[in-house]
């Protein structure tokens, strides 16, 4: 009896050590401890590996900001663009740049002509009277401190948390409030340039079916009190809709990548909409074809743009998705565990993205 009862309670100290946590992990295989957000593989695949250190199209960036410090930032930034063949850059205004506008002006006045200043709209006085200062100040920043269009106006839901001098909080584009400030824009013709929402993965659950998971969770967006992605598509559709006069560009292709369908659809619906492809290379690159023939046909109505500082090779890493047709690499700096393709886009298209739909806009909306 006595061995027995031995038996039974060796072998359940046995099963228990061999139920433990610490037994498990010792015995998962190397694997099953590798986490998604260290996901760092090396291609082996003996496949092209092109390297494109200018661009092939001389370059309109429409989306960057105040990326600088002093005038020899600005001077390093200039030579970088001679470098990679960009012509001129659209300098963005927003609340996260420390220099007020006339600031912004001033500083890069000795290089004026390589860089297009944007404003932002001014949300100081709600009131009926308010706007109309308001609108008199964009008048004032277009006629005599050479704005050329307004953004980034931001909004992810909470309003336009991009602006200054004051964010406008709960203000979205459609706002009745702000209408005249909108066809006012249409009138100087200045287009208005605005980040609507996240990538949609930022809004799905942040578990195990979310396919960019590694970035969502940095960037995940949290809709208990504000719009939410649908929302906020629908807000800006409604500006659009309601504002045939003004231009508008939606920044990071609507961050509507997930949906070429219902991108091009709104594109077809509203001749007044464009889209940049500012800070969405991995975003688009992990569909090479759909995004291929997304812009093949909507070739007249997309713009460059980088949104990403002014390094050499943050340059280099955009040409190459647009230009070759290298695939299966990783850029690890976009934060996604997806691997990238290129577009082999062809010329007709690459020059128009690069250059002529900006050109157009910018000479038509003097």
């Amino acid at each position: 009896m006595k061995k027995t009862l031995f038996l039974i309670l060796a072998a359940s100290v046995v099963l228990a050590a061999c139920n433990s946590p610490k037994a498990a992990d010792e015995s998962a295989s190397p694997v099953d401890k590798i986490l998604l957000k260290d996901f760092n593989p090396t291609v082996v695949n003996n496949i092209p590996v092109t390297e494109v250190k200018k661009a092939k199209f001389p370059i309109i960036d429409m989306h960057s900001h105040d990326y600088v410090e002093s005038a020899a930032d600005i001077e390093q930034w200039c030579k970088n663009m001679d470098e990679v063949g960009v012509l001129h850059t659209a300098v963005m205004h927003c609340s996260w740049i420390g220099r007020p506008f006339e600031e912004v002006v001033e500083l890069y006045a000795p290089y004026k002509d390589r860089f297009r200043f944007w404003c932002c709209f001014d949300y100081s006085d709600m009131s009926e009277e308010g706007i109309q200062k308001a609108c008199q100040l964009l008048e004032r920043y277009h006629n005599e401190l050479g704005a050329v269009g307004i953004g980034e106006l931001g909004d992810k839901g909470e309003g336009d948390l991009y602006a200054r001098p004051v964010e406008g909080k709960d203000i979205h584009i459609d706002d009745p409030r702000i209408q005249p400030l909108i066809r006012k824009a249409g009138e100087l013709k200045m287009p208005i340039s605005i980040h609507i929402a996240e990538p949609y993965w930022m809004y799905l659950p942040m578990d195990a079916t979310n396919d960019g998971l590694v970035n969502a969770v940095t960037w995940h967006v949290d809709t208990t009190n504000c719009y939410g992605y649908w929302k906020l598509i629908e807000s800006f559709e409604n500006a659009v809709r309601e504002n045939p006069n003004t231009l508008f560009i939606a920044c990071h292709y609507l961050n509507m990548s997930h949906d070429w369908v219902r991108l091009g659809e709104m594109l077809d619906k509203y001749p007044n909409m464009y889209v940049d492809i500012a800070a969405r290379v991995a975003e688009s690159a992990h569909t090479p074809r759909a995004t291929r023939e997304f812009l093949i046909k909507y070739q007249d109505r997309v713009l460059f743009g980088t949104d990403n500082g002014y390094e050499l090779q943050m340059y280099c890493n955009i040409f190459r998705v647009l230009e070759t047709n290298d695939e299966h690499f990783y850029i690890p700096e976009y934060g996604y565990h997806w691997a990238l393709s290129g577009f082999n886009l062809p010329d007709e298209v690459l020059k128009k993205i690069y250059h002529d739909n900006a050109e157009r806009i910018l000479n038509e909306y003097k």
